[in-house]
């Protein structure tokens, strides 16, 4: 596809940028509220490779928050009718889908396999290997990496997983926390766990953390107080996880393109 679809956005942060963009390697657990919205920022930005990990389904309750959902997605995988969605805005990307759940048994190999699908998708463009990010390439295509893992899932001992591998591994993470019960959107913030508070998540995950000894990691949260409820489920609105999504998306981006 003509280039041209991102010039408004190569006037912003150049060409260079532009290609660092194109070439990095990017992993997004979790396709819901946030993730959604996570993916479209970043496709729409321009990431060239880009890995959707969701074993669920659309749900009819999915429709008032989550991008991918509507009358016509019911029932089928998030992860299929997400690429259809990405491919659409982007035919040349290169996407690596997983319909799993992600636990302590599967972690390893599900991202195992992601690198070696990143190897791949670069194999295919060698002419482009000198503009790829030094965090995904060094020399031999056996060195790529994976320059971005966003955590956009609910369930804490997945995420705790993925947090786990990733500080092991030394791959930059952000991490969503609550967005359920909320109704304003401008208290999201961008900030390490040690300095959270407010949100339920949040303090949960501060203290595995600490039992786990790790000391960092980059979180979106909200300031606001959760609205209580007389219902088990989190309560959600169209427009509070949609912005969580894309002020992460723009962390990434930022993120990558500060890469030398």
């Amino acid at each position: 596809m003509d280039n041209n679809w991102l010039n408004r956005t190569d006037i912003l942060i150049g060409s260079e940028n532009i290609n660092k963009l194109k070439n990095a390697n990017v992993v997004v657990f979790g396709l819901g509220g946030v993730g959604s919205y996570v993916v479209e920022g970043l496709v729409r930005a321009g990431i060239g490779n880009i890995a959707i990990i969701d074993k669920d389904i659309v749900d009819i309750t999915n429709i008032n928050r989550q991008l991918i959902a509507d009358t016509s997605t019911i029932g089928k995988a998030k992860v299929d009718v997400e690429e259809e969605r990405i491919l659409k805005i982007n035919p040349d990307i290169n996407i690596g889908k997983i319909k799993e759940f992600v636990n302590k048994d599967n972690v390893e190999e599900i991202m195992e396999h992601i690198n070696s699908k990143f190897t791949i998708f670069h194999s295919m463009n060698p002419d482009k290997q000198e503009n790829l990010p030094s965090a995904s390439y060094s020399n031999t295509l056996s060195e790529i990496n994976i320059d971005y893992v966003i955590d956009a899932i609910d369930t804490v001992s997945s995420k705790i997983e993925i947090i786990k591998y990733c500080y092991k591994n030394s791959i930059p993470l952000i991490s969503c926390m609550g967005t359920g019960n909320k109704l304003d959107a401008s208290k999201f913030e961008i900030t390490d766990i040690t300095k959270t508070s407010v949100c339920p998540l949040a303090k949960v995950i501060r203290k595995e953390l600490k039992k786990l000894n790790i000391p960092h990691l980059k979180v979106l949260y909200s300031k606001e107080e959760p609205i209580k409820t007389n219902y088990s489920s989190p309560a959600s609105i169209s427009f509070v996880p949609s912005v969580a999504g894309l002020l992460i998306a723009g962390e990434v981006v930022k993120d990558i393109i500060a890469l030398d």
